[in-house]
């Protein structure tokens, strides 16, 4: 990640290896915020927030969820404060292409994708699967993928374990659904 953070004041003690962290830290922001510059200011201030309360930390905090925790808090006072500014609308200019035509002049089939192209096309359509969860469901469903145990994640998200669960549960099923066509 392109952004330094501590520059010119000295961490504290133990505090440079979260570094570690940052990238799947990255990872969950940047599904949260879906945008790579806001998922950065994300992970800033989640090490903003970790540096300032470091010493509040207890001897045998997993370090890991602690700043996914935070992480997650970050992203949920952002979104707050978002939906109580006005918005402004953002009008496309751009004329788009007609409906089944390619714009690189590859098959538009995935049968006739070259192995890259076929990779995007699913991890398009994962992402897009993705989106469709709610919030709570794709932070369960990315933290379980970052390999958090369900009460690490329950810790995390500030929730039950049998919440987690059944949240992972339905976030599965609606994802196996969506992604039924890449089934065997």
């Amino acid at each position: 990640m392109p952004f330094e953070l501590w520059p010119r004041a000295r961490a504290p003690v133990g505090a440079k290896e979260t570094l570690v962290h940052a990238d799947a830290l990255y990872n969950l922001a940047r599904y949260l915020t879906r945008d790579p510059n806001d998922a950065e200011d994300l992970v800033q201030e989640t090490y903003e927030r970790a540096l300032r309360a470091w010493g509040q930390l207890e001897r045998d905090t997993n370090v890991k969820a602690w700043l996914f925790r935070i992480l997650r808090n970050a992203f949920i006072s952002r979104y707050r404060q978002e939906t109580r500014r006005p918005a402004l609308e953002l009008y496309d200019t751009t004329e788009q292409a007609p409906e089944g035509a390619a714009d690189d002049g590859s098959a538009s089939t995935p049968g006739g994708a070259e192995p890259e192209q076929m990779r995007r096309l699913v991890s398009s359509d994962i992402e897009a699967a993705l989106r469709t969860l709610s919030e709570d469901a794709r932070t369960a469903i990315l933290l379980d993928l970052e390999g958090f145990t369900e009460s690490e994640v329950a810790l995390i998200v500030g929730c039950a374990v049998g919440t987690v669960k059944s949240r992972l549960n339905r976030a599965r099923a609606a994802l196996r659904l969506k992604l039924a066509d890449y089934g065997t």
